[in-house]
């Protein structure tokens, strides 16, 4: 990045933190980094701050993990016996072997913003996993990177490799007396490894299923200690809080959700891409001032807010603000905050098979309602979308989202497959009962697929030739 580029990128410091640096054809080195302002929020916390100061400060911030759940992350820290208190109010000593763990493991369908900054910035993951291990007291911290990303491992160890050469990472870190080791791990590539459990199993060498909680990872996780396991656009604001302020991150937002959000979307939509915006930015800004709208021709049917495993919202939706309580109002989850937007040219039966099978496959296995669930969810589209359904399937697939539901499987990976089909049954409920009732569906009819005599023979026999609605 040449001067000129640099200056332009450092006077979105302050509006777009996460992204200003971002240059993915040439990220920047140690060298150049630290001449835009980087690692100054790591010295901040090590020379100014104590561990229990500095989870104060991201606390006061506001700061929700960007992962799909919002859960304040200062919370979930503080629950590190480490940085607990007493009932005398002192300090307990501090634990030996406990760890961070950033998950890179995005795998959710649809989202792809934990790339853009591992690729685009390396070096702000490694400034804000060495403040978050020197909160939580962890001498020791991991990356865990989705298999498939080859670039982002390359460039994240180069980046590795600078900040031990320059007393960033290793024994006694700029002079003071902290410590932290970092490593790099790329994954199997399992959707699975998402959920913070399996993935601490998976880092184990074990096969990667959820454990049962509790215990919670802060208390028991990682080999049996605490672990506290973070998303890679979560940690990544930490530097930039460290550097201006709880109250500066605050104010980026005019919602009671603060800073900003790496928004994307893709889909049926003119411009798909990424964006770093305040959080709260409405669903109809997001699509058609900067993903452009919808293609020529094409009116919104439905979207999924925040990625594949979130319910649909409708064009009655579009204002809604795309923060978390907002969009949980609305009767979804704002997830990744990622659109995948669905035009009124697709058929939403076949969309929604398409993500069950996805959810089928990655599915871990160990628990029935998942295991056999979203399995048997597939085979009741399969067979809708056919044109061999039957009122009676639309009947089990209602008793199938409740047998999916929250509370009745080991780990969220049901519930999140269960919430675009649960949800397109409601919305697009006519476009099921036209497979049934007609063997077919409109958005073949609008292609010329059918012709009359065919379509009465599928609507009398239901057997036949496999029409695929997404084509």
């Amino acid at each position: 990045m040449d001067n000129k580029h640099l200056e332009a990128a450092l006077e979105q410091a302050l509006t777009k933190p996460l992204t200003h640096l971002v240059n993915l054809e040439h990220p920047l080195d140690f060298n150049a980094y630290v001449h835009a302002g980087g690692y100054m929020g790591a010295t901040k916390a090590l020379k100014e701050f104590t561990p229990k100061e500095v989870l104060t400060i991201v606390s006061n911030s506001g700061l929700k993990g960007r992962g799909g759940a919002g859960f304040p992350t200062g919370m979930k820290w503080s629950c590190v016996p480490s940085l607990q208190e007493n009932t005398a109010g002192h300090s307990i000593n501090k634990l030996e072997n406990s760890y961070l763990i950033c998950n890179a493991d995005e795998m959710e369908p649809g989202t792809f913003k934990d790339r853009h900054l591992l690729e685009g910035v390396p070096h702000q993951l490694i400034e804000a996993m060495i403040i978050a291990s020197y909160t939580i007291s962890a001498n020791k911290a991991f990356i865990f990177l989705r298999g498939e990303y080859h670039l982002a491992a390359k460039r994240l160890q180069k980046a590795i490799d600078e900040a031990y050469e320059n007393n960033w990472l290793g024994a006694k870190i700029q002079g003071s007396d902290y410590q932290l080791d970092l490593y790099l791990h790329t994954s199997a590539g399992r959707y699975i490894c998402g959920e913070e459990t399996a993935l601490i199993n998976a880092l184990e060498g074990k096969r990667a299923n959820p454990r049962a909680k509790p215990p919670f990872p802060q208390v028991s996780g990682l080999f049996g200690k605490p672990t506290v396991v973070n998303n890679v656009e979560t940690l990544s604001n930490l530097p930039h809080i460290l550097k201006h302020g709880s109250e500066w991150f605050k104010d980026l937002s005019p919602h009671s959700d603060p800073g900003t959000k790496m928004y994307a979307a893709c889909g049926q939509v003119k411009k798909p891409g990424l964006w770093e915006l305040p959080m709260g930015v409405t669903i109809r800004e997001l699509l058609f001032e900067h993903a452009g709208g919808m293609p020529d021709g094409v009116q919104l049917k439905g979207l999924l807010p925040g990625g594949a495993s979130t319910d649909f919202l409708t064009e009655q939706h579009l204002d809604t603000p795309m923060d978390f309580d907002s969009i949980g109002k609305a009767g979804s989850r704002l997830g990744t905050g990622g659109l995948i937007v669905l035009g009124d040219k697709h058929c939403p039966v076949a969309m929604v098979l398409n993500l069950l099978q996805f959810f089928a496959q990655e599915s871990c296995g160990w628990c029935t309602p998942c295991r056999d669930g979203t399995a048997w969810a597939v085979e009741i589209l399969t067979r809708i979308e056919q044109g061999k359904g039957t009122n009676a399937d639309l009947k089990q697939l209602e008793e199938l989202c409740d047998f999916m539901w929250l509370g009745k499987t080991h780990c969220a990976l049901a519930p999140g497959a269960v919430e675009p089909l649960k949800s397109a049954m409601r919305y697009f409920k006519a476009d099921f009962e036209q497979h049934i009732e007609q063997g077919c569906c409109s958005y073949q009819k609008a292609k010329g697929e059918l012709t009359t005599s065919e379509e009465q023979l599928a609507k009398e026999q239901r057997k036949g030739e496999h029409h695929d609605c997404a084509k």
